[in-house]
């Protein structure tokens, strides 16, 4: 992944509480292990973990424009920004389970942080 292709797929993952992008359901397992991910970060204040797997749908093997990716990224924050204030967020998520708006706006920040530190952004 490149720096166009990781702000494309950032924008992809703040779609999702915006509800513009909807995650396939996953098994019980993966679901429980995502459940005590979310717990663990919130805990420690840790990172993403590396390597962790990727929704299918949020992968980005494809040519993006960085001009582009980097406007649309702007705009997608400005829209979650929007959702958050006004509570507009989902209560659920596929992989984490129950979520509160600070549970959104704390791993969507470490999400991104994540990946702006990944590319030295």
């Amino acid at each position: 992944m490149n720096v166009s292709q990781m702000m494309r797929h950032c924008s992809y993952v703040l779609n999702v509480p915006l509800k513009k992008i909807q995650l396939p359901p996953i098994n019980m397992a993966f679901r429980a292990i995502g459940i005590l991910t979310k717990k663990e970060i919130q805990i420690f204040n840790n990172g993403i973990p590396q390597n962790m797997p990727t929704f299918q749908k949020l992968i980005i093997n494809f040519d993006c424009d960085f001009v582009e990716e980097q406007q649309n990224l702007l705009k997608t924050l400005d829209e979650y920004r929007n959702a958050f204030e006004s509570g507009n967020l989902p209560d659920h998520h596929v992989l984490f389970g129950k979520m509160t708006e600070k549970d959104w706006g704390f791993l969507e920040y470490k999400h991104l942080n994540h990946h702006l530190k990944q590319f030295s952004v």
